[in-house]
């Protein structure tokens, strides 16, 4: 159970899965009896172990625990937890100031940032960056600034979709529990296409399953009154669904030849999650617009939108913004991440982590017919759940694993709109040998869970 494996980029925490109580243990279910009388019910907690250490590859407890982390904070820690870098710049930027407000009087981070995302993300054309806080403030914004560059309203979105809690992103969410339920009325003028799902429609090729959802909007929106088509190259809360191969690129030119703005959603698949830096890498997709937030600033608040010059500059000055959007902290965490990514090579790192899990539920699949599919790029890698023999989905068996795991010391995530996939989300700072220790334990999980 224990490894000792150096861990580049990590705070000195030994790399082991340890239990030394039963999970939770007495101080956490202390400290949730706490969180019950405190905090708001519907605020959930998928696995009430109190951290007080985490890097590397593992989470600590209050109770002096050591978990395996397969979530990183769902996608967020992505360089590691407490990343030496990150660690330091933060340090330095919090002891010089902590806000200014960039609206009031700005400061360098902020331009740094901005320069760093134009420069990395897809495309040698002009680009300019507006920084926020959350994946869905920033999504909300990319919304807007296509409606004001294409003086048109009507937003396109995909089935199985999550784009976030505000309003705007719960209409452009597809589930309808937990996050969108009881909570209406929602915005007006978005419109559901459907999206290329292999493993759930007999393997449609990705040019076809794209006429298909070109047809839906053309028939149910038209071309003349949609601003945007925003996708997430790979679906995250919907269940880590990858689109056949050449889906993207299709929605892509329908959407140049037809005055619409392309926005990909990389909130959860940006910076190296995926073995590219940015998933739409993976089918040379150039998005006429980028969002990105998660792990951009390894756990600090931040996002951005990122696009074609002529398109960010067509709001008005003062249009865009907000008090705490671009956070002197954020900003400099964010570029202490790229640093790393860049410095560490941890895009070559996402894949092999990416090859070394897919190869073991691959084999785990070919023992268990109940692993119906194993999919993911990178680092960002899910398995959907369905009963033996058969594509129905097994939201039951996918519960039952995810608790045996969460008690054996593995912290797992699941998702997709069944409620039938595990997804799996390394930090790219985890060592192999947890990695293996992890699988391992699944493979015990899945021999005992019938």
């Amino acid at each position: 159970m224990s490894t000792n494996t150096p861990t580049p980029g990590g705070p000195s925490l030994p790399q082991e899965r340890r239990l030394v109580t039963a999970i939770p243990g007495p101080k956490s279910q202390e400290l949730q009896a706490r969180k019950t009388a405190a905090v708001a019910s519907g605020v959930g907690t998928t696995l009430p172990v109190y951290i007080t250490a985490a890097g590397g590859g593992v989470l600590v407890d209050v109770d002096g625990n050591s978990l395996i982390d397969l979530g990183s904070g769902i996608a967020v820690t992505t360089v590691g937890n407490s990343a030496p870098r990150v660690v330091q710049a933060v340090q330095d930027q919090v002891a010089a100031f902590t806000h200014t407000c960039f609206m009031v009087t700005p400061y360098a981070g902020y331009v740094e940032v901005a320069e760093a995302l134009n420069r990395l993300t897809p495309g040698d054309h002009e680009k300019r960056t507006a920084l926020f806080n959350s994946g869905a403030e920033a999504v909300e914004n990319a919304v807007k600034i296509a409606r004001t560059h294409t003086k048109k309203t009507g937003v396109v979105v995909f089935d199985h979709a999550y784009h976030g809690r505000t309003n705007l992103t719960m209409a452009m969410t597809a589930k309808s529990m937990p996050y969108k339920s009881g909570f209406g009325p929602f915005a007006s003028d978005v419109y559901r296409a459907p999206l290329s799902y292999p493993f759930r429609d007999d393997q449609l090729d990705g040019a076809t399953a794209a006429a298909r959802a070109i047809d839906v909007i053309e028939k149910q929106v038209g071309a003349d009154n949609l601003a945007a088509l925003v996708i997430e190259p790979i679906q995250g809360e919907g269940g880590f669904i990858v689109p056949a191969a050449g889906f993207l690129p299709a929605l892509q030119d329908w959407c140049t030849a037809n005055n619409v703005v392309f926005i990909a959603d990389e909130v959860q698949t940006g910076f190296a999650r995926t073995g590219a830096m940015f998933a739409v890498d993976h089918d040379q997709v150039v998005p006429d617009i980028i969002v990105t937030a998660k792990g951009i600033a390894g756990g600090l608040p931040l996002s951005a939108v990122t696009g074609r010059t002529e398109m960010m500059d067509s709001a008005h000055v003062g249009g865009l913004g907000g008090t705490y959007g671009g956070n002197p902290l954020a900003c400099a965490a964010a570029l202490a991440v790229l640093e790393t990514i860049e410095a560490d090579g941890l895009v070559d790192r996402a894949a092999k982590i990416g090859s070394l899990m897919t190869s073991r539920l691959h084999a785990l699949q070919e023992r268990d017919s109940r692993l119906g599919d194993v999919r993911g790029r990178g680092a960002m890698i899910a398995v959907e759940l369905v009963k033996a023999g058969t594509t129905e989905p097994d939201a039951d068996l996918t519960k039952q694993v995810a608790a045996a795991a969460h008690q054996a010391g593995v912290v797992v995530l699941t998702c997709g709109t069944y409620g039938n996939v595990l997804r799996f989300l390394p930090p790219l700072s985890i060592s192999d040998e947890l990695l293996e220790d992890a699988c391992n334990v699944l493979d015990d999980v899945f021999a005992a869970t019938k």
